[in-house]
């Protein structure tokens, strides 16, 4: 009876954990996050803000994330009418997951919970940033005066993708693909990258290092860099 009773509460407790969580709250926020408060959620409608992604490219994204945890917020943020299931073209082919446009229109709340993010005392450097993560982060920290006057077109060769970053007009545009005339190309690790935007480190240093590499003009690489503002702790 004792071994039965204790199935029972396991089961009792696990079930509990399948159904889908509600804050019952009358509240747009709190339905929000019974949307994508879920952990895990959230960081994968940010790994699919740039395109498409097969469950392999996802879980190559997220190293952190189990198979069976992956697929359950793939089904939930499908059944939300966040993601849905695409095939991919040619050569490609295959299955894959992206974003609806509803659920693309949620980079604006990334960009915002990013920019509040990074004036947190406790923000970690310590840890590496996904090509989605590192490209959101930019809006996240773009600083419009900084920009004023600026007019900059970088391509971007990370190992997850490339992108084109313009500024113009004192907006940023962040975008997959590649640019007809970009005034600089620059190939390496995102992570490195960020170094020199956020952190001030020059980019020569950089290409010495072996991080990066340019071609084209450098010093647009720095007018670049000189339109973002650095994380900062705010106290108090």
């Amino acid at each position: 009876m004792q071994v039965i009773s204790c199935f029972l509460k396991l089961n009792e407790e696990f079930g509990t954990m399948d159904r889908k969580r509600s804050y019952d709250d009358g509240c747009a926020f709190a339905q929000a996050l019974d949307l994508v408060g879920e952990r895990w959620a959230l960081l994968v409608v940010r790994e699919l803000m740039f395109g498409p992604l097969r469950f392999t490219d996802l879980r190559e994204r997220l190293p952190g994330i189990a198979s069976n945890v992956l697929t359950q917020r793939l089904a939930g943020l499908e059944e939300a009418g966040i993601v849905r299931q695409v095939d991919l073209p040619r050569p490609a082919r295959g299955k894959a997951y992206a974003l609806t446009a509803w659920g693309k229109a949620f980079r604006e709340p990334l960009r915002v919970m990013g920019a509040w993010a990074s004036a947190s005392p406790q923000l970690r450097f310590d840890k590496p940033l996904s090509a989605a993560a590192a490209m959101l982060s930019l809006s996240s920290m773009f600083d419009r005066d900084k920009a004023a006057g600026v007019s900059v077109a970088v391509d971007l060769r990370l190992p997850d993708g490339d992108f084109a970053i313009r500024v113009e007009g004192g907006c940023l545009s962040v975008e997959p693909g590649r640019t007809p005339d970009p005034q600089c190309v620059v190939s390496g690790d995102q992570n490195a990258l960020l170094a020199v935007l956020y952190a001030g480190k020059p980019g020569s240093t950089a290409l010495a290092a072996g991080t990066l590499a340019v071609e084209g003009d450098l010093d647009k690489l720095a007018e670049l860099a000189g339109t973002f503002r650095a994380p900062e702790p705010m106290l108090g």
